[in-house]
C-alpha cells in the first residue's frame, strides 16, 4: 500500500499542476488563480496519505521530494503555474512542502493522530486559498499588516472556510463542541494575517495543528 500510495500521490499532484497549467493557458485562470488552484488542490493529498501510508517515514517521502522539486521550480521557474516569478521574498511553495513533511513525520507516529496534521494542512489549503482568491477579486476594505496587503473580505472568508474545515475534521476525528472549530478558525485567521511573504504556509498549518492537539482534550 505504501508504494502504491507514493505512485498515487505523484499522479495526483502532477494532475493538479497539469490541470492548472491547462486552465491558465486557456485564460480560464489568472496567474494568482492558477497558484491558488494548486494551493487548494494539493492540500487534499493529506487524504491520500491517510488512506495509503502506515508510517511517518512513508508518509514523509512525497513531501520530502517536493521540497527539492519545489525549490528547483522556484529557482528555474519550471512549473510556472505555481510560481510568482521567482520573487526572492516568497518561498511559499517550498514552505508548503516543508509543512507537509514536518506534519507527516510528527502526526503519523503510532500514538499520534493524522487528523491533527489534517487540521493544519486543510485549513491552510482551503482557508488561505479561498481567502486569497476572494480577497483579491472582491476585497474593498484593504489594510496593511506586516508589509502585506490584506482585506476584511479575505479575512472573513479565511475565518468562515477555516471554521467549516475545522468542524468537519473535528467531527470525523471523534466530535467536539463548536468552541473548538471556532477557536481554531480564529487562531488560523490571526496567524495568516501576521505571516508575510508566504510564511503563512508554515505558520498556519503548524500553529493550527499544535493548537488542535492541545485543545483536543479540553473540548
Amino acid at each position: 500500500m505504501n508504494i502504491l500510495g507514493i505512485i498515487v500521490s505523484f499522479i495526483f499532484i502532477f494532475l493538479i499542476i497539469g490541470v492548472s497549467t491547462f486552465l491558465t493557458n486557456k485564460k480560464i485562470l489568472s496567474g494568482e488563480g492558477s497558484r491558488k488552484f494548486i494551493h487548494i488542490g494539493v492540500a487534499n493529498w493529506w487524504i491520500i496519505a491517510m488512506i495509503f501510508f502506515d508510517s511517518p517515514l512513508w508518509a514523509a517521502v512525497v513531501p520530502a521530494l517536493f521540497i527539492i522539486i519545489n525549490y528547483i521550480s522556484y529557482k528555474k521557474q519550471i512549473f510556472k503555474a505555481m510560481e510568482r516569478g521567482g520573487e526572492k521574498s516568497d518561498l511559499g511553495t517550498v514552505y508548503y512542502a516543508i509543512s507537509l513533511f514536518v506534519l507527516s513525520i510528527v502526526t503519523f507516529w503510532e500514538g499520534m493522530n493524522p487528523y491533527v496534521g489534517a487540521m493544519g494542512i486543510l485549513i491552510m489549503g482551503y482557508g488561505d486559498g479561498f481567502a486569497a482568491v476572494i480577497g483579491k477579486k472582491y476585497g474593498k476594505h484593504k489594510f496593511e499588516v506586516m508589509g502585506g496587503q490584506k482585506s476584511l473580505e479575505g479575512a472573513t472568508v479565511m475565518f468562515v472556510v477555516s471554521f467549516v474545515v475545522a468542524f468537519i475534521i473535528a467531527q470525523l476525528a471523534g466530535g467536539s463542541s463548536l468552541i473548538l472549530p471556532l477557536s481554531l478558525a480564529m487562531i488560523a485567521t490571526l496567524v495568516e494575517l501576521f505571516s508575510p511573504y508566504g510564511t503563512d504556509n508554515l505558520t498556519v498549518p503548524f500553529i493550527t495543528s499544535l493548537s488542535y492537539y492541545f485543545l483536543w482534550f479540553n473540548f
